[in-house]
């Protein structure tokens, strides 16, 4: 999500700037030809590590990051669209699938719009569809998806919540769904299912790992822990659980005293006293800053959610392991002794990429009754100017946290790695992994980058006052369990890629499939101003087509697909802005006279019933 309401970058260290380390690289590799936008078409595939890491230890020789064969392209590119309605290939189709309100009983009906309330809130789909994963077969199955946010006017046609009802309402309209769907007779619907249901702010859940009993999340009050909010990005675990992540949290927060200021950690993770707007802060003590009964309740917020889709009456769990930062994903791979690693974007900007990696053979620890997420080691991410990188670990084994208590480093995640030297990116987004274990992050932008008493550029973050982004890509040494990595820029997003029509601008969403097309998605300022939309890059060749743009005021995000890959799910968030004005999406536009949009889920087929993105 384009995180505009909080302008102001909160890290305010002298750790090194990504797009310095990208600068001082392009000039060491000579790949400068005519122009920076000419050098980062270049991937440079195998590189040998040569350079010292941070720590002392010395990079060894990487794998090969470059796959032999190259995927295979094969639909039209469609221009650009500033339309109210979306637009696909012309060798696809479109269908839309559980909009904004609609009931979870698989009746196919929805709320009304007029007089709608937080209790039929908890029984329908919420809004800000955003990341998701299907589990199931070709036909049936269930989908976990994200509602991020939305804002008061859109919810419920007022500007600001008037009483505590407004609030709740608001409240559940946040969170995830669970809910099953199947295709019957070609089309695919919401079925009737026990596994139905709403997680939101509300919800009881718990917070495990070695944050658990630390008293930065306890409160005077004796308030069980609840609810998730600003669900962003997604991952999923080998033993079949879904896990959705807490982004833009602080904007929820905010204080009813004039007196209130935030302390230093507080500052860290952008919490203010007026918040994004939302006030819940005016009718829910849970979320007054000032308010001294619940005086941490902000650091019970910021996690990955484990939640598992079978069991409906499980609670959420927060695993306070992989740290507490405005968390974008969390892409879970295997490395090759077993241990689950998870690697995780925070999106702010100036802020860092992590990994953590699971204690033993995730297989065995859960025999032995242990999470895989709650025992592991937390790293944070150092890209130096030869290409490659050191990850830096966060525990008090680390000399420069040695003060730190655990607790401490995990729920300030964010100051840790200020500490250890990490270097500040453009807004770390989604991260996503090939089969031939590159990792790619989208780095979505930076406008402040560069500007007086800002970052300036570096080999990483190569562009001043960065306005499209870019997408950073490299591999670990050692499957995944090194501590070192060799890096290159995959893209730059300001590249004209078609004759009349411009690449693309914010990168978010992105997804690599089994033959290695990389789905890119955006948020945020197009070049023309266009809608946002999704494109597939050769991931060996760089060719980039444009398969879907969006709605109008609408973001493009959230990926998943049937086990076939002939069914891909996508999601559009706040089509028109929530404005029926810009559009009235799914409903055929009709203007301000019409109905207010609906985020909803986008079912992709190919008519030819072939794998999406061939």
């Amino acid at each position: 999500m384009t995180n505009e309401m909080h302008e102001e970058a909160s890290n305010k260290s002298n750790n090194r700037e990504f797009e310095d380390v990208v600068n001082s690289y392009m000039s060491r590799r000579t790949l400068l030809v005519g122009s920076l936008a000419g050098a980062a078409l270049t991937f440079v595939g195998a590189r040998i590590a040569s350079a010292s890491a941070s720590n002392g230890s010395s990079a060894k020789s990487a794998p090969q990051v470059i796959a032999a064969k190259s995927p295979k392209i094969g639909f039209t590119s469609i221009p650009l669209q500033g339309s109210p309605m979306p637009t696909i290939a012309p060798e696809y189709s479109y269908s839309v699938l559980i909009p904004w309100r609609e009931k979870l009983d698989g009746s196919g009906t929805s709320f009304d719009y007029a007089g709608f309330t937080a209790a039929q809130q908890e029984q329908s789909i919420g809004i800000g569809h955003d990341g998701m994963w299907y589990f199931g077969d070709d036909k049936k199955g269930l989908l976990c998806i994200n509602h991020e946010y939305g804002t008061t006017s859109h919810i419920m046609g007022k500007s600001v919540p008037t009483s505590a009802a407004d609030v709740a309402l608001s409240q559940t309209a946040h969170g995830i769904s669970v809910v099953a769907i199947e295709n019957v007779g070609g089309k695919w619907k919401v079925a009737k299912s026990k596994k139905n249901r709403r997680v939101h702010v509300n919800t009881l859940a718990t917070i495990s790992g070695p944050v658990a009993k630390s008293a930065l999340i306890q409160n005077a009050a004796g308030n069980p822990i609840q609810g998730t909010m600003n669900n962003c990005a997604n991952g999923k675990t080998p033993w079949g659980t879904y896990l959705t992540c807490e982004e833009n949290f602080n904007g929820y927060f905010g204080a009813k005293s004039s007196t209130w200021k935030p302390n230093a950690e507080q500052a860290r993770y952008g919490i203010a006293a007026a918040g994004f707007g939302y006030d819940w802060h005016k009718f829910d003590a849970r979320f007054d800053l000032s308010d001294a009964n619940y005086a941490n309740e902000a650091n019970r917020f910021g996690y990955v959610v484990e939640i598992d889709p079978n069991k409906p009456g499980s609670q959420p769990i927060k695993r306070s392991a992989l740290g507490r930062v405005k968390h974008e994903g969390a892409e879970v791979v295997e490395g090759k002794d077993g241990r689950i690693v998870v690697y995780m974007g925070d999106d702010e900007r100036f802020d860092y990429v992590y990994k953590f990696v699971s204690k033993s053979n995730w297989k065995s620890m859960i025999k032995a009754g242990v999470s895989p997420l709650d025992e592991g080691t937390l790293y944070v991410a150092k890209f130096n100017d030869d290409g490659t990188g050191a990850w830096l670990e966060l525990s008090p084994s680390n000399p420069a946290l040695s003060t730190w208590t655990l607790d401490k480093i995990l729920v300030y995640t964010r100051m840790a790695a200020d500490v250890v030297g990490a270097t500040k990116m453009d807004r770390p987004e989604w991260i996503a992994g090939s089969k031939t274990g590159e990792m790619y992050v989208t780095l979505t932008n930076n406008t402040q980058r560069g500007t007086v008493g800002k970052a300036a550029v570096d080999k990483a973050n190569p562009t001043k006052v960065n306005t499209y982004g870019h997408i950073v890509r490299w591999k670990d040494a050692s499957q995944y369990l090194g501590m070192t990595f060799t890096w290159d820029i995959f893209l730059l997003a300001n590249q004209t890629f078609d004759e009349g029509g411009q690449m693309f601008g914010s990168p978010d969403g992105i997804w690599v499939d089994s033959d290695d097309r990389v789905f890119v998605q955006t948020d945020g300022e197009q070049p023309g101003k266009f809608n946002d939309q999704m494109l597939v890059a050769n991931s060996k060749t760089k060719e980039i087509r444009r398969l879907f743009t969006g709605v109008a005021g609408s973001e493009v995000t959230g990926v998943t697909v049937t086990p076939d890959r002939k069914t891909m799910f996508v999601n559009l968030q706040h089509p028109g802005d929530g404005s029926p004005a810009i559009s009235n999406f799914p409903a055929p536009y009709t203007g301000a006279s019409g109905p207010v949009p609906r985020d909803c889920t986008i079912v992709i087929t190919r008519k030819n019933g072939g794998i999406i993105g061939s």
